[in-house]
């Protein structure tokens, strides 16, 4: 080899002279031109198991490599800050670890138990220990089978709109959530009361906001990917109002229930007291709206009553 040592980590190669080195499969070996532009610098490095460093990390290239190997470390860093943000505040405390479960169950059972393979009834029950024995994870990073059947007692207690209802049958515990399903295994009939009489429901109001105004005014409310059209039974500043309406609402729209009863239109209510309809094919149009106001001064809405649709 005509070559000639520059110091312990590179080499002054001539022009046109070829330089051989032996395979070495688990060494990385890294280029530069010097200053001078006849001069190549030659560094390598070898990662180890364990934790002594090569001598040759000292090279000038050492540094370059350790950089460079990080970029998973910096995603998976940036992955772990995205999961804690989703958890909230004080993720650890026992709350947070029950409404995290509230907040599962939820999903589960409106949405989810289908592709989740669950045996879920026509009236939305689905076993506890079906669900205990799912591999998830709640929004607390906690496994769901960490999970008791008190814990889910508890994430049912504590539901401030009464989304859930647990049943017990032959020794099994049972649970359901109350309404706003997309699964179309439930049916409404098995999971809701009918409503027979507008004298059952003396109020029944959607809230909206008015930027959704002008198009529910052209077809009527739709009850988009859900199984129904959500109603209140009262306003949302009254007590006993728990579920059926957003508290940031600034629209209300009143159902003529009479006029919809005797028209054909079926509505339900739900354990939670939702009032709930499919409408006509998914919606209920706007010939049903007894009238509008704004929310929360309650000024009236002028709108047109379309009765020939």
């Amino acid at each position: 080899m005509c070559a000639s040592l520059v110091n312990s980590s590179c080499i002054k190669l001539l022009r046109y002279c070829p330089v051989f080195l032996p395979p070495v499969p688990t060494t990385l070996l890294l280029l530069t031109r010097s200053r001078s532009p006849r001069t190549l610098l030659l560094g390598c490095f070898t990662e180890k198991n364990s934790n002594t460093v090569s001598p040759s990390n000292t090279s000038p290239f050492a540094s370059f490599a350790r950089s460079s190997t990080s970029g998973g470390r910096g995603r998976g860093m940036e992955k772990r800050n995205d999961r804690e943000r989703s958890r909230g505040r004080g993720g650890g405390s026992g709350k947070d670890k029950i409404d995290a479960l509230g907040r599962l169950l939820t999903r589960i059972l409106r949405h989810m138990a289908t592709e989740l393979n669950l045996n879920m009834r026509s009236d939305g029950y689905v076993k506890v220990q079906d669900l205990l024995n799912l591999n998830m994870q709640t929004f607390a990073n906690i496994p769901l089978r960490s999970h008791t059947i008190d814990d889910i007692k508890e994430a049912v207690r504590r539901d401030n709109k009464q989304r859930f209802s647990l049943l017990e049958e032959n020794g099994e515990l049972l649970i359901r959530a109350n309404q706003g399903h997309t699964l179309t295994t439930v049916e409404s009939e098995s999971l809701l009361k009918p409503i027979l009489s507008p004298e059952e429901v003396p109020v029944c109001i959607h809230g909206t906001y008015s930027r959704n105004l002008e198009s529910i005014l052209k077809i009527g409310l739709k009850r988009m990917k859900r199984l129904h059209v959500h109603f209140s039974c009262g306003l949302p500043a009254d007590g006993e109002v728990i579920s059926g309406m957003r508290r940031d609402v600034n629209t209300l729209i009143f159902l003529d229930v009479r006029k919809a009863l005797e028209e054909g239109m079926k509505l339900y209510i739900s354990e939670n007291r939702v009032i709930l309809t499919e409408g006509f094919d998914g919606v209920v149009p706007v010939k049903y709206f007894e009238k509008i106001e704004s929310w929360p001064d309650r000024k009236s809405i002028p709108f047109e009553h379309r009765s020939n649709e």
